[in-house]
């Protein structure tokens, strides 16, 4: 073996030593896990020990010398190290690993199909769709969405209520039924209700008008102030006592961001420092962030666990919003044990920046059932990270995720132009064949949601045919064969 294919194999071969350091190190926690959960559990280890140290020279020497970079092997990444070291000269691994490509692809397969169904097209995603209260009573559109292809049914807990609730999923079960096409039911808890009123000047009209370098106050409803004061009220209580000095507070998804000055007591004193609105005025039910904040509300809310024996009796999947450490998903897990035999598998809302940097302990955690998700909600999680790091955030999610055989949602604003107005922009049918990565893609609610159907299929299955989750594949290119058959005639 020459020196540069000998350094390469001492790399690889320290690289896996450490993965089998890192299991003797979280063994105790691995006896916690599913038996059917385990193999996941030792890959994700395994991953998340490689992605400590930077490998990108070493990356572009196993290239040049002809072996696997290692890229898009997420999902059995110790058997490609191994595979690789074979390829050198190295004898197979005494210890066999946890999973290789193959099964390691059935497996996340297998738990896909279980959590969202079985689906016609095995080369698209599961498509979900988000329904409105009107739903409940049109059972004529229920039955069309699911003939155009939707497999999952997603109801909001924090709208509505169990009456509209039930009228939805009877119209779903209905159409099932007459169409013989299986569609599951999602639903969502609400989550801590973080949003706006408006208690001091602008609150009966409605709005409260702002500029940049403008003070006003963020409450809660018992705090004194004067009635010409520009106060905006939050609705969820013990979050002021949370803030500091310095942390950023935002509003109506990220359209205003203030910067907090001081507190007192029940109320905080902002600064507003860049509003991108159209027109600067902030009005009630807006949804209020607070990215730099260490809150201590609950994620899990007397109103969700009042709606839990609903969900329990009638869904097929529960969606966990605001969920942020591994504590939440334990209450969760508990609570739905004590119900029927029944399975009840979470999804986990992926949705703040403090959910993102918990997520291998959070998927640890899921690993105590035999099958769960996760939901990628790039809306919120735009605004709680920006706008600049979503791109490298949702992938950073994606490949975890794969590591730990997790099936992911793909959600937020899906073609919302389409969904809206009828008509797709540019730029939002590049994001739809992104979700091709995910197994599930969540489409929210519109006017246009058979037309969103149609078009996401399409560009979904016009994606798969070049990638395996973001392993690129070749099938024939049509430029590529019309040029070798017909070559052109080149001027001089």
């Amino acid at each position: 073996m020459n020196t540069t294919l000998q350094i390469l194999a001492e790399a690889l071969d320290g690289i896996q030593s450490d993965m089998y350091s890192a299991e003797q190190r979280w063994a105790s926690f691995l006896e916690k896990i599913h038996p059917g959960q385990r193999a996941s559990a030792l890959n994700l280890l395994h991953y998340l020990t490689l992605r400590c140290s930077d490998l990108r020279d070493l990356q572009d020497d196993l290239h040049q010398a002809g072996l696997s970079s290692l890229a898009s092997s997420e999902s059995h990444i110790l058997r490609q190290i191994q595979a690789i070291l074979e390829r050198l000269g190295h004898p197979p691994a005494a210890a066999a690993p946890p999973c290789d490509y193959l099964s390691a692809s059935r497996l996340l397969q297998h738990r896909a199909n279980t959590l969202f169904g079985p689906k016609v097209n095995q080369h698209i995603p599961h498509l979900m769709v988000t329904f409105e209260n009107a739903l409940a009573t049109d059972y004529g559109r229920v039955k069309s969405l699911v003939q155009a292809g939707m497999n999952v049914a997603r109801i909001n807990c924090a709208h509505d209520g169990p009456e509209v609730w039930k009228g939805m999923i009877n119209k779903i079960r209905k159409a099932t039924r007459a169409t013989g096409h299986p569609c599951k039911i999602y639903m969502d808890l609400a989550g801590p209700k973080i949003r706006t009123t408006l208690l001091g000047k602008g609150r009966k009209e409605g709005i409260m008008k702002l500029k940049p370098r403008n003070r006003f106050w963020l409450c809660e409803a018992d705090a004194d102030f004067k009635k010409t004061e520009k106060v905006v009220g939050c609705i969820l209580p013990g979050i002021i006592a949370d803030l500091k000095p310095g942390e950023r507070v935002l509003f109506d998804d990220g359209l205003f961001e203030a910067v907090v000055e001081e507190t007192n007591g029940t109320k905080a004193a902002l600064r507003m420092t860049r509003i991108s609105a159209a027109k600067p005025r902030l009005k009630p039910e807006k949804g209020i962030n607070f990215p730099d904040t260490d809150l201590k509300v609950q994620s899990l809310t007397a109103f969700d666990k009042s709606v839990i024996p609903f969900v329990r009796e009638n869904a097929d999947l529960v969606g966990f919003s605001f969920v942020r450490q591994p504590a939440d998903v334990l209450e969760l897990q508990e609570l739905l044990r004590h119900g029927p035999d029944r399975p009840l598998p979470l999804i986990l809302k992926i949705e703040t920046f403090e959910a993102v940097q918990n997520l291998p302990a959070l998927l640890l955690q899921g690993m105590q059932e035999s099958v769960f998700g996760v939901m990628i909600a790039r809306g919120d999680l735009a605004v709680e990270i920006g706008f600049e790091r979503l791109s490298e955030i949702q992938e950073e999610i994606l490949w975890i995720c794969e590591a730990a055989h997790v099936p992911v949602v793909w959600a937020t604003q899906v073609l919302e132009s389409l969904n809206k107005s009828g008509i797709a922009t540019r730029s939002e049918v590049t994001d739809a064949a992104l979700a091709a990565h995910a197994e599930c893609v969540m489409l929210n609610k519109g006017k246009h949601l058979l037309n969103v159907l149609a078009s996401l299929r399409d560009i979904l299955h016009r994606s798969g045919g070049h990638h395996v989750k973001k392993r690129y594949i070749f099938r024939p290119l049509a430029i590529a064969e019309r040029f070798m058959r017909i070559p052109p005639v080149l001027s001089n």
